[in-house]
């Protein structure tokens, strides 16, 4: 049966988007708990992809695997970009991914789903990209659009240039070269971070990528290897999921005439405003186009939103049960809580319900 033509409530993108302005109020959507499982759940379930999703991946996954000793979690962190690859190799199970599948994936994946449907998205891990740095004696900068791409663009290289003292009056910036320190790795992140920049400001010469574009500064490995070469030398700037910037210095971003930090709440007021993607793969694709040029009060449009990408149909009852299992408790509210401790990240709200009834329809397919 064809999942995306099956009879049910279609949300609109409008309705969509209204639900996430509601992501902090927990108490409206149902809670489908890590312990709610209708039958014993048993074996091993693989996903890869990702980094941003590291923390919270670790958090469901000693969530539900404590309410279900049975089952083996595992996820790796490889990148998004990996992880569609393991998954369109049928490696994984489901993907993490911080990017949308292009056309090609799109029409490889009919194939890796057993030539029903193909795959979808389903948001899960709402998070402000932070852009971080590292300047001894500074914990807080102010840059727009153009200065943040003239930056990454190797234009601006000395922390006391002009640009950035006018954006910021009474810090004492000093004569020191600027590093900047970029994704090694075919990144989701590097994808939003660049879409930012090509659609926020006029300095980005680039199409947006999940390659970096340019031979400026130095690559790091994942998640992990940005932050690492960020906090060990002074002089860098780097940019990575908001859940990693620790102690390091944040850069507020300008939106409209406002400098707006990274938080929680301005990730979600920027998806908020965002509509869904055209082209997507049916009513249960819920893939967003996001607004990089939004002025929505509170709004940080420096965001990603991380999907989990899965088959619209799992032939193998064993695999379904434990992939729809555990995204549902992904996108419940305890689930999403558990994800807010431990990374930092935005619930999203009322938008789990709609994720669990696309689940359910998979469960039955």
């Amino acid at each position: 049966m064809k999942i995306a033509t099956r009879i049910g409530a279609v949300a609109s993108a409008a309705a969509l988007t209204l639900a996430l302005t509601a992501c902090s109020d927990s108490g409206t959507t149902a809670t489908p708990s890590a312990s709610d499982a209708a039958v014993p759940l048993s074996g091993e379930l693989n996903g890869a992809g990702a980094s941003s999703q590291e923390k919270a991946s670790e958090a469901w996954r000693a969530e539900f695997q404590n309410a279900h000793p049975a089952v083996t979690l595992n996820y790796d962190p490889v990148g998004s970009g990996g992880g569609r690859t393991q998954f369109l190799d049928g490696a994984v199970s489901y993907a993490g991914s911080d990017s949308l599948m292009s056309a090609d994936e799109y029409a490889t994946a009919v194939t890796r789903c057993d030539g029903t449907d193909g795959a979808i998205h389903l948001p899960v891990y709402i998070s402000p990209i932070a852009i971080l740095f590292n300047l001894e004696g500074i914990s807080s900068l102010n840059m727009s659009p153009d200065v943040i791409a003239q930056v990454f663009d190797g234009q601006i290289t000395k922390w006391d240039d002009a640009a950035i003292v006018a954006e910021n009056p009474g810090v004492d910036l000093p004569n020191l070269a600027i590093t900047v320190v970029h994704r090694s790795d075919e990144s989701g992140t590097t994808k939003n971070f660049t879409d930012y920049l090509a659609k926020a400001s006029e300095a980005w010469p680039y199409d947006a990528s999940g390659e970096w574009a340019n031979n400026v500064g130095e690559g790091g490995q994942g998640t992990s290897g940005v932050i690492d070469l960020v906090t060990g030398t002074n002089g860098t700037i780097g940019y990575a999921d908001a859940s990693r910037a620790g102690a390091l210095g944040a850069v507020s971003i300008k939106v409209g005439d406002d400098w707006v930090p990274f938080s929680p709440a301005g990730a979600a007021a920027a998806v908020s405003a965002s509509p869904l993607a055209e082209g997507a793969n049916g009513a249960n694709d819920l893939a967003y186009k996001l607004d990089r040029t939004t002025t929505a009060d509170g709004a940080y449009p420096l965001v990603l939103v991380s999907y989990v990408i899965m088959c619209q149909q799992y032939d193998d009852a064993a695999e379904r049960a434990l992939v729809t299992s555990y995204l549902k408790y992904v996108a419940s509210d305890e689930g999403q809580n558990v994800a807010s401790a431990a990374a930092g990240s935005s619930p999203i709200g009322p938008l789990g319900t709609r994720i669990e009834g696309i689940l359910d329809e998979i469960a039955a397919g």
